[in-house]
Order: C-alpha cells, then structure tokens, then sequence
C-alpha cells in the first residue's frame, strides 16, 4: 500500500527525531539503528531497551535535576513500575529555562483576531508574582490550586506559579456549571481559586462572575480566590466567598522566582475522567514523568524547538490544552485561543491567525476539518507558508480529509493524525518528519510506546481490529487516582481486563505496514471534538426534569469521519416531546453541564434497556447505533427488555446507510 504523504528525505535528515537517532546509536548503543530517519527501527529500540530510550531522552534534552536518579525504572510491574527514582526536579525550571527574554513564550488570540505577546521575561516575572502572592495565602508543597478559566495565559501563568511551589494545579473551562465544576475540584479541596469574569464565544461575551462565585461557595476549603478581568466585567462587592485578591494586584509584584526541586514522582497536575458513572475520577501526574513525555512527544515527535509556533484549539479541561503549555519545554512559543473555533462572523480565524503569527505547527480536530470542507473555507487565501505539520487528534481522521488538507492548506504540509488520552496527557500513536503518511491512519505508535491490538481471548494480532493496549509501561501513566488509597479504582480502570497490561478503551488495528488504524471508543465515554464528556453529566441534569423518567446519551463515531451524540429519553405518562420540551432539555443541559454537552439530536423511546441487575447498556447500543449486528452485541437472556434491541439495531442500521449513501 503506497503511502498518501512521504517525508522529503532532506528535511526528515534534519529534523531533531533524526538527530536523536543519531545521538542515540553514538552515545547510548541504540540497536539495530543504521539510518536516523528509519523510524520503525528506532521504535523497536524505544520499547525493547526502556531504560536505554528513556534515559537517552533525559540526556539528550538535558534534563536539571537537583539531584540525580539512582536507576531508571525500579521495577517494571503495572501498574507500580516506579521511574527515576532518587530524582529530584521542577516541570517549571524547564519551562521557562530555554525561552529567550525578548521573544515571545505566549501568544494570546482570541476571535475577533486581536491578540497580544508575552516575552520570556515577562512570563518569568508574572509566574514569580503569582507564586509569591499564593505563597503570601499559605500554599505550600502538595496544596491544591484550581484555576475556572478560559484558555488565555491567566491559566498558563497560575498552573506554573501553583507547580513552581510544589502545588497541584488543576482546572476547567467555564463553560462548565458550578456543579459540574465543582463535582470536580471539591474532591482537591483546594486552598486558592483563581477564575475569570468571563470568556468570549462566538460574538458574544459570556458573564461568569455569579457562576464563578457560586463555585468559590461550594469549595469550603479555599482560603482566597483570585478574580481574573478578562472581559472586562466588574467583580460584585461583598459577598460569603472569602479573601478576593485582584489578578493584577497577584500578578504585578517585583518578585526573585524561586523554584522548588520536588521528587521525580511529586504530583505536578490532576486532570479528570469524564465520569461516566459517578463522579468525574482524578487522574494524578508527576512532574518529571509529564516533563519527559511531553519533550519525547513535542520536541522529537513534533520537531518543536526555538523559533517554532504552536497553535492548538484547546479549552483548558482538555489535556491538549496540558500538551500545548509544555510547548515551552522546548523554547517555542506557545499561543492561546479564546473563542469558537468557527465565529459566524469569520469562520476562518484560526487560519488568519495561523498566517499572521507564522505559525508551525496547528493543531485541531476531525470535526473541525470537516466543517472547514462543508462551509467551503478556503485556508489557502491566507499565507500558510510557514505552516509544516497540521496537528488532528479527538477521534479518527477520516481518510477523506487527508487529501482536503493537502489542496487547501498545502502540498507540503504533513497530516499528523494522533491518538492518546487524558489517562497519559500524551499520545499512543501518532507521526513524525521521519514517517510516512497513509490516509484514515495514524502513521506509527508513538516512541516509547509498546502498543499492541489484543484479540477477544487477550492474544496480539496484524491487520485485525482488537482492543489497544499498552505491554510496558510509560512514564507518564498516572501515579494514581484521587482519593484512590488502595489503588483499586486506577487498578480496575486500566488492568482489570489483562493483569500486568494497560488496557485504553479503544478498538485499534495494528497494520503490516507499521501504521494504527483507530476505530473508535469501545466503551462509553463521549468525546465530542477531541474533548471527553461524562454522559452522568447529561443524565443528571435531564433526569431531574419531571417530564423525564430516564434518560441515556451516547457518542457514536461515523464511518465519514463525523460524531453523532443522541440522547434518548424516556417521557413521564401523558408527556409529549413537543418543540417546548425540547428547548427545555437543551436548556437544562446547557445550564447545569455546558453547552458542549448539548446533544444533537434528542429521540423519545418507551423504555431503554438495562442488564438484569439495572444498568444501562450504554457500550451495546452504542455498537448498535454504529451498525453492529445485534446479535454479535447482546445477550438478549442478559437483557430486561430484549425487544427493544430491534429498535436502536434498526435505528443504527438506517442511520449507516444514509451515512454510506452521502459518502
């Protein structure tokens, strides 16, 4: 199979990932490695000599530690493989060590296309300001700040303050209610909460401040909250919420930073699940596992460095937006967005924005290319010269985009489809200068990654559809979960299924030519334009309306490329789903989760389906509205009602062929 897009030689010989092969055979004996740019050789050696890879990536990227590592993987069990032990570090003091003081490290868009630049030195001394103003509020090592923010540097700017301390930084967009933030961050019990005025989304400016406060209410821990202007809204006087300190009273001291060395393992962030049942579960990471994944992901993978510009669309409860800061890991800048990724009013923004900051690498999502191609953008009206790598993650990249992108951004451009999750705030699968392109795949698992496709009876198997798991460990995979003492829950998360080997939760295929094929979820978590939803969420705030007895949402990825998220719902007697109850649940969801959780379309049933012990059976009829035949999905002696199994069979059926029909 001929691939799609192939690496110019010239350039894939001088991109880092080839000079760190290089390095690597040099300087630490990497096998079986006789060309820089054959990356499948240079994988092999990644995940057959572990300790030699990673301990090739500390070295090579030059990694500070105030003190050193006695080995580099002390037992290699999961989960409980322990990396570097003896280290001690700061994810901050490599953030801000390689950025040059009069160039910019943040570039803050928004848009209507405004924007402004922080230099180095000017992050260095507004992460100092903060720093010392909560340290002035008694945060400490192992204290918890959250930040209910938008994606603009405030967030950026709070996360490495809190991280330079040695505290755990955490944090949501606003678009989130106080409930499901709170559902969130109430669990940390925090000791500072730094939130915005509000934030800017498709032409209109959406005030925050009671939502911001109601959260501040539900968090009895907080000994202060920091109010950001962002939209320039004034902040209510009085009030029950605590010490109120102004950002720029926080972020405008003259202040030395002071960097905390903290051990290899010291909790840098929690980042949440999308709580499918129950509450969303807190996933904790270290500093210097996320300091070494994300230098191997952005600085070998995407051939980030000095002079580069990186501009992702993220809101800050997605873990590309934890990807997109470590940018400054490798001395490129760094750029926010504040806004919708397609405004009525210039739909093309992203790529305006692209063009004018010379951007390198832009990133996004399945959806959000496809919509460029339904609305008919044309990106290349604008100078894209600079632009190398298109970015794409959040689900599978259908393989129709692939030759859209290259007519309308550009020829030379390579298509990076990548697969990862917030389990790892990484990639499983991805690309490289030094990898060649097929279109509908990821073009090779990610360095470091001992990726396999396990078949129903837990075998690996090529050029079959079977579960994705990991067989070694990464240094990256969480230290734990949340308030998770015995380890159980992290434990049934990920080993529960195959001991000793991480199971993700996605059905991939493994190709003789090297390349992942991703075929979706293959459990019930939403993810809706790259961002994890929880469907508990949904059902929460829909169940609490008194026309609804029961209610269940579901993700299904299409065979086009597209998401499809219905939600059904079981009507109380004598109710109708009329257009007044329609705007009613949307309102409701829009209200008490976020307007991302609105579904797309919402279908009245009888009755929905459970197992006999009550639980809704939301894998089967996911597979179901995705075509699979019922029979291989269902038990129907398993089931309280197995009639109605015909209809969300029938339902997906329809829907697959109007889908290949348009196709």
């Amino acid at each position: 199979m001929e691939p799609f897009f192939t690496p110019d030689p010239q350039s894939a010989a001088r991109s880092r990932i080839a000079d760190f092969a290089r390095w690597a055979a040099r300087h630490r004996g990497a096998e079986g490695i006789q060309d820089p740019t054959d990356y499948r050789a240079l994988h092999q050696w990644s995940v057959t000599d572990l300790e030699g890879f990673w301990a090739a990536v500390w070295e090579y990227f030059d990694v500070d530690a105030a003190t050193e590592y006695e080995r580099v993987l002390d037992e290699e069990t999961m989960p409980g493989a322990r990396w570097f032990p003896g280290a001690t570090l700061n994810y901050v003091h490599h953030a801000l060590r390689n950025l040059r003081p009069d160039a910019p490290a943040i570039t803050a868009l928004d848009e209507t296309g405004a924007g402004y630049e922080i230099t180095g030195r000017e992050l260095r001394a507004r992460v100092a300001s903060v720093a010392a103003g909560l340290r002035d509020l008694g945060v400490g090592q192992g204290d918890r700040v959250v930040g209910y923010l938008p994606n603009t540097p405030h967030a950026v700017i709070a996360f490495l303050a809190a991280a330079s301390l040695g505290a755990v930084w955490s944090v949501c967009g606003q678009d989130y209610a106080p409930k499901a933030a709170a559902d969130r961050f109430a669990q940390l019990e925090p000791t500072v909460l730094i939130t915005a005025d509000g934030y800017l989304f498709n032409g209109t400016t959406h005030d925050r401040r009671a939502a911001a406060l109601e959260l501040a209410a539900a968090l009895p821990t907080l000994k202060a909250t920091v109010l950001v202007d962002h939209v320039g809204l004034e902040w209510p006087e009085g009030g029950n919420s605590g010490l109120r300190v102004p950002w720029e009273d926080a972020a405008t001291r003259v202040e030395h930073l002071t960097i905390a060395p903290v051990p290899f393992d010291h909790p840098l962030w929690v980042v949440f699940s999308s709580g499918t049942t129950g509450l969303p579960k807190g996933i904790v990471h270290g500093h210097g596992g996320v300091l070494l994944e994300h230098l191997k992901i952005l600085g070998l993978h995407t051939d980030l460095g000095t002079g580069d510009r990186l501009l992702w669309y993220t809101t800050t409860h997605w873990m590309m937006w934890n990807l997109v800061v470590s940018t400054l890991l490798t001395g490129a800048t760094t750029c926010t967005y504040d806004g919708s990724p397609v405004p009525q009013s210039r739909p093309d923004v992203l790529w305006e924005l692209a063009a004018r900051h010379r951007v390198t690498v832009f990133g996004t999502s399945p959806q959000y290319l496809l919509a460029m191609a339904k609305l008919g953008i044309e990106p290349s009206v604008h100078d894209l010269s600079a632009v190398r790598v298109v970015g794409c993650t959040g689900s599978a990249l259908a393989a129709s985009a692939y030759p859209w992108v290259r007519d309308h951004v550009g020829a030379g451009v390579q298509l990076a489809s990548t697969s990862g999750g917030t389990d790892i705030v990484s990639g499983f699968a991805g690309s490289a200068s030094t990898t060649p392109v097929w279109a509908g795949e990821l073009s090779a698992p990610s360095l470091g990654v001992a990726l396999a496709a396990y078949d129903a009876t837990g075998n690996p198997v090529l050029d079959q559809v079977g579960e994705l798991v990991v067989t070694r460990p990464m240094p990256s995979m969480p230290l734990y979960f949340w308030n998770d003492p015995d380890g159980s829950r992290y434990r049934d998360a990920y080993f529960g299924a195959y001991p000793g080997v991480w199971r993700h939760g996605d059905w991939i295929t493994l190709t003789s030519h090297g390349s992942v094929i991703v075929h979706g979820r293959s459990d019930a978590t939403l993810n809706r334009n790259g961002v994890r939803l929880g469907s508990a969420d949904i059902h929460d705030v829909v169940e609490r309306l008194p026309e609804i007895t029961e209610a269940l949402v579901i993700g299904a990825e299409e065979p086009d490329g597209g998401y499809w998220m219905p939600l059904f719902v079981v009507l109380a007697d004598g109710v109708a789903l009329d257009d007044s109850l329609h705007d009613r649940i949307r309102a409701a969801i829009r209200t008490g989760a976020s307007p991302r959780h609105v579904p797309d379309e919402i279908l009245a049933v009888r009755a929905l389906p459970h197992t006999k012990t009550g639980k809704k059976l939301e894998v089967p009829i996911k597979r179901l509205l995705q075509g699979a035949p019922a029979e291989q999905v269902l038990n129907p002696e398993a089931i309280d009602d197995p009639d109605l199994i015909a209809y969300f069979a029938r339902l997906g059926a329809e829907r697959n062929k109007r889908s290949a029909h348009d196709t």
